[in-house]
Order: C-alpha cells, then sequence, then structure tokens
C-alpha cells in the first residue's frame, strides 16, 4: 500500500519540508509516503473563484493513482482520534489498494473531489496552514503505524 498525499500548494518554507521528510522517512517501505504537490490557481480580484476551485479539483482528480481509496480532507469530514485512524490505516491496509489522502486549495475542495472521496475527515476544527496540515498528516499517520505496531512513539 501506498499512501499518497495531494495537496494545492508548493514552494512551502524549509521548515514543512523538512518536518514533512522526516515523519515520512520513520515510515516503513511498507507504508510508502508520496507527497504530490498541485499549483494553487492563479487568484486576483477579477478570479472567477468556483472556476479556480473547479480548476484545482481537477487536477487533483486527474493524480490520483487508479483504484485509490480516497480521503478528503475537509473541516466538515469525521473527526478521528489517534486510536481511529490506526484503525483506518489498518483497513486501509488490508483492503490492498492505495490511499490518496487530499489536502484542498485556500478555498477548500472542490465538489467534484468531496463526491470522489470515499472517506471525508476533519484532521482539527482549527484552521490549519496548508503547509502545517501536511507535517501533522505526516506525523499523524506515523502515530497510526505506532500504534499498530507497538512502537513506543505512542504512549497512551
Amino acid at each position: 500500500m501506498r499512501l499518497h498525499i495531494i495537496a494545492v500548494g508548493h514552494k512551502m518554507p524549509d521548515w514543512v519540508t523538512n518536518a514533512f521528510q522526516e515523519y515520512s522517512k520513520r515510515l516503513p517501505n511498507n507504508y510508502h509516503l508520496n507527497l504530490v504537490e498541485l499549483s494553487p490557481a492563479i487568484r486576483s480580484k477579477s478570479t472567477d473563484l468556483q472556476r479556480a476551485i473547479d480548476d484545482e479539483g481537477e487536477r487533483m482528480l486527474a493524480a490520483l493513482p487508479k483504484q485509490a481509496w480516497v480521503v478528503a480532507l475537509d473541516e466538515k469530514g469525521k473527526s478521528w482520534n489517534s486510536k481511529e485512524l490506526a484503525k483506518s490505516l489498518s483497513n486501509w491496509q488490508q483492503d490492498g489498494r492505495d490511499v490518496a489522502l487530499l489536502i484542498g486549495g485556500a478555498d477548500g475542495l472542490a465538489s467534484a473531489v468531496k463526491a470522489r472521496a470515499d472517506q471525508t475527515w476533519s484532521l482539527s476544527a482549527l484552521t490549519l496552514p496548508h503547509g502545517m496540515v501536511r507535517v501533522v498528516l505526516a506525523e499523524q499517520l506515523y502515530r497510526a503505524w505506532s500504534l499498530l505496531n507497538n512502537h513506543p512513539y505512542h504512549r497512551t
């Protein structure tokens, strides 16, 4: 199983890249974490906002691996604690398909992306910077793996 994070946004600060890579390399090879960055749609005062969101959504859908289980990160999704994420991670692994975790742009995910999602997850009720979402997501995936494998990283 490969885990794909497909995120709108690029040119992240070094601290984001370094933290993401740190948690990514902690995961074993059978949980390979792949980051796909999509450039955000250009926005200006005259931009049709819905068209910008839809453009990002079309590119996000095109980046999905074939047959992937799709998890949209959205504020209206279900909130999981670390143990619930570990259970989901275990289920995804047993399913055998790649998993794509989708992080939308500044204005959220396109309705077509939400419709394609197999699950919708609210990472937090807080509004987080996009770079921070990547880091928290990578860390939580590592924590979920550590729970499944009785690794001492997670302490209850």
